[in-house]
């Protein structure tokens, strides 16, 4: 299984710069796991592509059924006392904002103390500097 941030999973329902790579670690790491605030995450990005009259109607609907069809099939990290708390000490510890510190402790909590384990998914640079910090092997596309 491995952790997938937002940033990784969005160009799987978008045709952008790396949706290519994406869907070639998608093959390769079909077995998700997100935090639970992964598809409000992805449906934040359709939306403002939507918006910013970047998508059209039909684009739109075409990223949100693919969105909806991913949903399905992946393992959500709950929200948990664990979550915040962990969370809590990656903002002390990291340059993070609270999104993203919700995101990297979810996969702390998955990992069960072995980071090495799961790798993360990740194409933002302040989540994938602080998830190499914590011990995991990021993989980006």
């Amino acid at each position: 299984m491995s952790f997938w941030d937002a940033s990784a999973l969005v160009p799987l329902f978008l045709r952008q710069r790396a949706s290519a790579a994406a869907r070639t670690l998608y093959r390769k790491f079909p077995d998700v796991v997100v935090w639970w605030g992964t598809a409000v995450e992805c449906e934040s990005a359709i939306a403002r592509l939507e918006r910013a009259g970047e998508l059209t109607p039909d684009e739109t609907a075409d990223a949100r059924t693919r969105l909806s069809e991913a949903e399905a099939g992946w393992t959500e990290v709950e929200p948990s006392g664990a979550v915040r708390s962990t969370a809590r000490r990656l903002l002390c510890v990291h340059d993070l904002r609270a999104g993203d510190a919700l995101q990297l402790a979810a996969a702390l909590v998955f990992a069960d103390g072995e980071p090495r384990q799961v790798p993360v998914v990740c194409l933002d640079a302040r989540l994938s500097a602080a998830a190499r910090r914590e011990g995991f092997t990021v993989v980006e596309p």
